[in-house]
């Protein structure tokens, strides 16, 4: 198996006194759907914003694709973020805009600074684009202003803006923190094929242990921003819950007691 992803000893520190990240270690390899989990506040979502440098890490590295995301000037950070998708809790689209235009902003990073303001995209960008939102069911909604759409189709859209790029490696921030079950298990379904059928390596924060659970290959638990689990899905245990976890874990190893049982 190919190593896509090394983070050795991460730390983040904003001001004097508080500690984000605390040497964070662990390894993600092509192709695997991985989970990070973990209460709010345990440094989850900085965690992914180090991996593409939306934020600076204090201390350690961040290897990708066989390179030092630290070391890169704001040219070669560009091209690297190419291979990077990020989809956010709150879609982060532009409302006014179709579509459509909002998933060929995924090729920006491909682009010239005037050819991106033009809105300069060949229609081989534009078939991909249609290609990518008929897999996702929104090919109904392809000329729809954003603002139209539901929460659950506005994460999809994000999805096929993440997807445009040709990445290797999807970061999602809580994709479903903000959806009902059903637009839930809709995202998770895709991002599971997308992993499954693309061979793109998924690396999504989740709130939700059962979800994780359903889905990922590997878990990795967060706790006041460090890592106390890194491991199969299946060997997640009731006491790693609560480490995890604390005072929260007793509702969340009910909701997977439930999914067990059922």
């Amino acid at each position: 198996m190919t190593t896509l992803l090394q983070l050795n000893q991460v730390s983040k520190q904003y001001g004097k006194e508080t500690k984000a990240l605390s040497d964070v270690s662990f390894s993600v390899n092509e192709g695997e759907f991985v989970s990070i989990i973990g209460p709010s506040g345990a440094g989850k979502s900085t965690l992914l914003r180090c991996i593409n440098r939306m934020v600076d890490a204090t201390s350690g590295e961040i290897i990708f694709d066989d390179t030092n995301l630290h070391s890169l000037g704001k040219k070669e950070l560009r091209k690297a973020r190419r291979k990077i998708g990020m989809i956010f809790q709150h879609y982060n689209l532009v409302n006014r805009l179709s579509v459509i235009e909002n998933v060929l902003h995924g090729r920006l990073g491909y682009k010239s600074a005037i050819a991106g303001i033009l809105g300069m995209y060949t229609e081989e960008e534009k078939g991909e684009a249609i290609k990518i939102l008929q897999v996702l069911g929104l090919q109904d909604q392809m000329y729809k202003r954003c603002d139209q759409l539901s929460g659950g189709q506005k994460q999809r859209v994000g999805i096929a803006r993440a997807l445009i790029q040709n990445p290797k490696l999807l970061l999602c921030d809580e994709p479903i923190a903000s959806l009902d079950p059903n637009a839930s298990k809709i995202i998770m379904d895709h991002l599971r094929n997308i992993s499954t059928t693309m061979g793109i390596t998924v690396l999504v924060n989740l709130h939700q242990v059962d979800v994780a659970l359903k889905y990922s290959d590997r878990i990795i638990g967060v706790s006041k921003g460090q890592v106390v689990y890194n491991g199969l899905a299946q060997e997640l245990s009731t006491e790693k819950i609560h480490e995890i976890y604390g005072s929260e874990a007793g509702e969340l190893i009910m909701d997977v007691g439930g999914r067990n049982a059922g």
